[in-house]
């Protein structure tokens, strides 16, 4: 078995097990170089990867780089989907793509994004990201092959802690059920997690009995053996009338001796000089272009940074963050907020936080760091989204105050069902934190990116949903959603350092807007403008308002900027934290009194959008009155890898592009009523 001709069905190269070794470790050190290049990413995971990599992509797998969509070739799920790196690595090793494309690793636009996507890379055959639905898909694959008479096989790469998600349970059991015996599993058991090790994180073995208990033929390897990886993935070849499971033991981050066994490198990335001695230690220092590698990253970089300025809206000058001598703002993680609040009240002894994985990174760890006497309230859940919504409805209706989060999108949408029927149809006290909303977890690419987590939890009858702007207001929101809201309830927030425009001394009430007004430019951004609740502000007869959420709330406040200075308009800025229950006073009460909104969302338009919309059309005071309204945020597509401050460029969600909207509403109302007084002038 190995790379194929599907034309003529000839072998086009076969490798022996010292040139696969070697493959492997030139694989690991171009990983190094693609790593740096992305300035994010996963090193951990990729290195342990890539025995079984080179040993599948080179040798076990019959496909045809020439023919990527070859019927009769054999499928590889990376259902571990974070460890791209290593799929394209394969790939580009057996001939998919080339080499010194690799080092666009997550770029804006690159084919390889930060989790797989199949639509973008010819040889990779599913987009992954989500953890735990590999198996599954690769399930679907060996029934179709079944279905067509083929006899190819099905590889699915997992991780042992992705274990820990119960739909791998799922797909094993009909695996074994239906006798699939033309899907090969390998778990790379390297033993760690995001929040360590795995046996500690939340305990998986003994997989072998589990997996052979559900019908699987299990088979164990040392991962980095090249002979015995080979040798697996021969004879689980010829097992007939049950599934396969190699259980391939590794080290994370092998080959390089800093990184090996450390769960800090499961998404970090080396530097120049960590570079450098990890390829020194591979002894590739000399094998490996990596001059030549980074400067086309930088090239490809450098011309997506053209494309992006290119369809920037233009003004008279450059408005974007600290650009100029005035006008400077703070950056800070929204997410801080978050874990400063746990971290305060977290006293109380009804207060529980369940930990899913990526604790430190959402700062949920908050709650228990330098606390000891807390730990028996950290309950670490896994990669088990679904099973700790419903474990929090179990807490909750026993009296605690139960906290989870993850990622947005894997917190209000895995487990959307568990939301809806076990917290919400109860009504139970339940928080749930959905962090790195929007665009901001950026590299990771689109499977990681929430952009339509708030239709699915405003739409959720006894939700309270909030959208703080910053990292003092989540903090502000956080303190009150925990101790005083009775209910299910759930903040968004983000993970990139986004603009401070709040204080303490900032008013913050629940289910009330505040109203946000230029005053006057000076040293400092956020102290140019003043807040005050929209229920306490005056009309002062401003020409358009613009109705904005979380991270937007800034990017509103410089549209307000750019507003003033290149035409002279005066703009009302209101900050609907609070999404559901909305202040309907305050979003009626802008378009009665300036006759033009722009609601703007770092989101799919519509969670915003379409509620204001609703709003404005059944309000009794708005009829008859003119009124213009425009939309800012994402326009019906996924995200794409690349720096946050780069989606928000490429997805037209900026100040800038709120400025331009708003400038055509008001160009727009002012020719109308040019026309209007020409009609009653010619009358």
């Amino acid at each position: 078995m190995a790379l194929r001709d599907s034309a003529t069905g000839k072998v086009v190269r076969e490798y022996s097990i010292a040139e696969l070794e070697d493959q492997a470790k030139l694989m690991r050190g171009y990983d190094l170089v693609t790593l740096n290049a992305a300035g994010s990413g996963h090193a951990g995971g990729t290195l342990s990867a890539m025995d079984y990599t080179a040993a599948l992509y080179l040798k076990i797998a019959e496909h045809d780089p020439k023919n990527p969509n070859w019927a009769e070739r054999d499928r590889i799920i990376w259902s571990t989907g974070h460890k791209a790196p290593s799929l394209y690595l394969g790939l580009a090793f057996a001939g998919f793509c080339a080499l010194e494309d690799v080092v666009t690793l997550r770029k804006l636009s690159s084919p390889l994004q930060g989790h797989p996507h199949w639509l973008k890379l010819p040889g990779v055959e599913v987009s992954t990201g989500s953890l735990g639905q590999g198996l599954s898909i690769a399930v679907g694959m060996a029934l179709a092959a079944r279905l067509d008479g083929r006899s190819n096989k099905v590889f699915c790469i997992m991780g042992d802690g992705e274990q820990q998600e119960g739909q791998v349970w799922e797909a094993a059991m009909e695996a074994g059920h239906f006798h699939l015996d033309n899907v090969i599993a390998i778990v790379d058991c390297n033993r760690l997690q995001i929040d360590g090790w795995v046996k500690d994180v939340m305990e998986v073995q003994p997989l072998d009995a589990k997996y052979a208990s559900f019908g699987w033929e299990v088979l164990h390897v040392d991962g980095h053996d090249m002979k015995q990886v080979v040798e697996a993935f021969e004879k689980a070849r010829t097992v007939v009338g049950k599934p396969v499971v190699i259980l391939a033991d590794t080290v994370k981050g092998k080959g390089v001796s800093f990184m090996e066994d450390q769960a800090g490198w499961h998404g970090k990335t080396p530097n120049a000089e960590e570079l450098a001695a990890g390829l020194k230690e591979l002894g590739l220092s000399e094998r490996i272009p990596v001059a030549a590698l980074l400067a086309r990253a930088k090239k490809y970089q450098s011309e997506m940074d053209a494309k992006l300025a290119a369809k920037m809206p233009k003004f008279s000058q450059d408005y974007w963050w600290n650009a100029g001598e005035q006008m400077k703002v703070k950056m800070e993680p929204t997410r801080k907020g978050f874990g400063q609040s746990l971290a305060a009240n977290g006293d109380d002894e009804r207060v529980v936080c369940l930990g899913l994985d990526i604790s430190g990174s959402i700062t949920i760890s908050e709650f228990y760091a330098g606390k000891p006497e807390r730990a028996k309230r950290w309950i670490s859940m896994g990669i088990a989204e679904q099973s700790a919504t419903a474990a929090c409805a179990g807490l909750a209706r026993d009296g605690k105050l139960p906290v989870m989060g993850s990622y947005a999108t894997f917190s209000a949408a895995r487990n959307l069902d568990q939301i809806r029927c076990s917290v919400c149809y109860g009504n139970f006290n339940v928080m749930i934190a959905g962090a790195h909303g929007g665009v901001s977890v950026g590299p990771d690419g689109a499977t990681h990116q929430a952009l339509e987590d708030l239709f699915a939890m405003m739409g959720l009858p006894n939700m309270s949903v909030v959208v703080p702007c910053d990292a003092e207001e989540t903090r502000k929101a956080t303190d009150y959603l925990l101790l005083k809201h009775v209910g299910p309830k759930y903040i968004r927030f983000a993970r990139e350092a986004t603009p401070v425009v709040t204080t303490k001394e900032t008013p913050f009430v629940f289910g009330k807007a505040n109203v946000i007004r230029l005053r006057k430019e000076g040293a400092s951004f956020a102290d140019a403008f003043e807040t005050v609740l929209a229920r306490d502000y005056k009309d002062e007869h401003e020409d358009l308002s613009i109705l904005a959420c979380g991270p937007m709330v800034p990017e509103a406040m410089r549209a307000a900027l750019i507003l003033k200075r290149e035409f002279g308009y005066e703009t009302r800025v209101v900050n609907l934290h609070t999404l559901k229950p909305i202040d309907a006073e305050a979003v009626i009460r802008a378009a009665a009194e300036t006759g033009v909104v722009v609601t703007a969302e770092e989101h799919q338009i519509g969670a915003l959008a379409w509620r204001v919309s609703g709003l404005l059309t059944e309000s009794r005071e708005l009829y008859g009155k003119a009124l213009i309204t425009g939309a800012i945020g994402v326009k019906d597509r996924f995200g794409d890898s690349g720096a946050p401050w780069e989606l928000i460029k490429e997805l037209e969600v900026s100040g800038e592009h709120i400025a331009q909207k708003a400038a055509e509403l008001m160009a727009f109302k002012k020719a109308t009523i040019s026309e209007i007084r020409e009609l009653a002038t010619s009358r």
